[in-house]
This record gives structure tokens, C-alpha cells and sequence, in this order.
């Protein structure tokens, strides 16, 4: 990565957030994931991982249920997310429909950024390496 940036590249790296990231290169854009409760995989997240998040760098939630937004808030408030680096919520293909999630987040005029995993719209929703 270090490498990449030294030529000039503009580097990305998309972490589920289980290992560390503390030696990224500072110039690399983290986007990172914290796992939900639906994920069953609350374990996998490494907190610690967001006291070396940066401005340029996102968090990404992948909301399944209602609880798993309350959940996100609750992260968002306790590590005051929204002032250090973007937030994003994008909903579990299948469990959640989008535009549940998006009404939540106008109900609640929460300032992140609503996705799709655009990927599983455009091919079939099972298919890997896509």
C-alpha cells in the first residue's frame, strides 16, 4: 500500500475491522466495517481499531433489523463517529428492505450516508467474486 501511494496511486482498503489497522499507511482511505448483532459476529469487531480511523477514512454499518440500527446509533454516539471520519449504512440484502432503513434514518435525521450493495441488484445475489 505504502508502495502504491509513494507512485501516486490513490489507495482504498476495505476491512471487515478484525484485524488491526493502527500500521496502514496514513494516507490510505480505510473503510472500515463494524459488525452488527444480526451478523452474529460482534466478537470479530476490533474497537480498538477506531482511535486510528482518520477524516478521509469511513465506517460502514450493514443493518439486518431494527435492532441492529439502534445498535449503530449507539456505536455512533459512544465512539462520536460522525466527527471523525464518514459513516455509511447499507442494509442486508434479503433481510432488511432499503427503504425501511432510509426512513429510519430520516425519521431520526441521522447524518450518514445511505448505500447499496450495488452488486447484488445487478448480479444474482448468491453469485461470489462479483
Amino acid at each position: 500500500m505504502t508502495q502504491l501511494c509513494d507512485n501516486g496511486y490513490k489507495v482504498l482498503i476495505e476491512t471487515g475491522g478484525s484485524l488491526p489497522i493502527e500500521h496502514i499507511d496514513p494516507r490510505v482511505h480505510v473503510i472500515m466495517d463494524l459488525k452488527c448483532p444480526s451478523s452474529k459476529m460482534l466478537k470479530k469487531n476490533k474497537y480498538e481499531n477506531i482511535e486510528f480511523i482518520k477524516p478521509i477514512d469511513e465506517i460502514k454499518f450493514v443493518i439486518g433489523s431494527r435492532e441492529d440500527y439502534d445498535w449503530s446509533k449507539e456505536m455512533i454516539n459512544k465512539y462520536d463517529l460522525l466527527n471523525k471520519c464518514e459513516v455509511l449504512f447499507s442494509v442486508v440484502f434479503g433481510s432488511l428492505k432499503p427503504v425501511e432503513l432510509v426512513n429510519w434514518i430520516v425519521e431520526d435525521a441521522l447524518k450518514v450516508r445511505f448505500q447499496l450493495q450495488m452488486h447484488k441488484f445487478i448480479w444474482d445475489p448468491k453469485e461470489k467474486g462479483v
